[in-house]
């Protein structure tokens, strides 16, 4: 009777941590999110403590594996680099490696111009332009609400653009608040 309650509550422990791993998993990796030096990754792979890794990403984006050696994971997604994980892991190392990559923290972002407290700011999912003025403790008294440039981060450097405060705010992404002439 023992050994039963025993092994239920292992089964009930197991199907938890899969209900977890799911979560992770759904947030993760949202909308293609590509990482970027200043991300914090956790490379997990169940049963193998010696393989789980916690590092920050930085601005080379390599990540030092064990048995991989280096990893370039900037620019991929955390899906990505998961599967090479799993691939270089399988068949020499480990019969059905199961690993999971996930973001601790994100990069922050960046406000500057005519808010109150400006400056870098940790990055949360679903972040508008209007919630990062917000963060800064908002606009100055000779702040525009309606003058904004938005500096992106992309493969060939810095994109800039014209922005809005329903503009969605990314990883990396650099604010300018401009002031306003009246």
């Amino acid at each position: 009777m023992k050994s039963i309650l025993l092994l239920s509550a292992k089964c009930l422990m197991v199907l938890s941590m899969f209900s977890v791993v799911s979560n992770v998993l759904a947030n993760s990796d949202p909308s293609g999110y590509r990482l970027g030096a200043g991300d914090e990754i956790r490379i997990h792979v169940f049963g193998e403590d010696d393989l789980s890794v916690e590092t920050t990403l930085g601005k080379s984006g390599v990540v030092t594996y064990p048995y991989l050696g280096e990893l370039k994971a900037v620019g991929k997604t955390t899906a990505e680099l998961q599967a090479f994980i799993t691939a270089g892991l399988k068949g020499d190392y480990l019969i059905n490696p199961s690993v999971l990559v996930s973001i601790t923290t994100y990069r922050p972002f960046y406000i500057y111009g005519e808010v109150k407290r400006p400056g870098g700011y940790p990055y949360q999912p679903g972040l508008t332009l209007e919630r990062a003025v917000a963060i800064a403790g908002g606009f100055t008294e000779r702040a525009s609400t309606t003058k904004f440039m938005l500096s992106k981060e992309n493969t060939q450097g810095q994109e800039k653009e014209i922005a809005n405060l329903s503009t969605e705010i990314k990883p990396g992404d650099t604010i300018l608040v401009k002031d306003s002439f009246f």
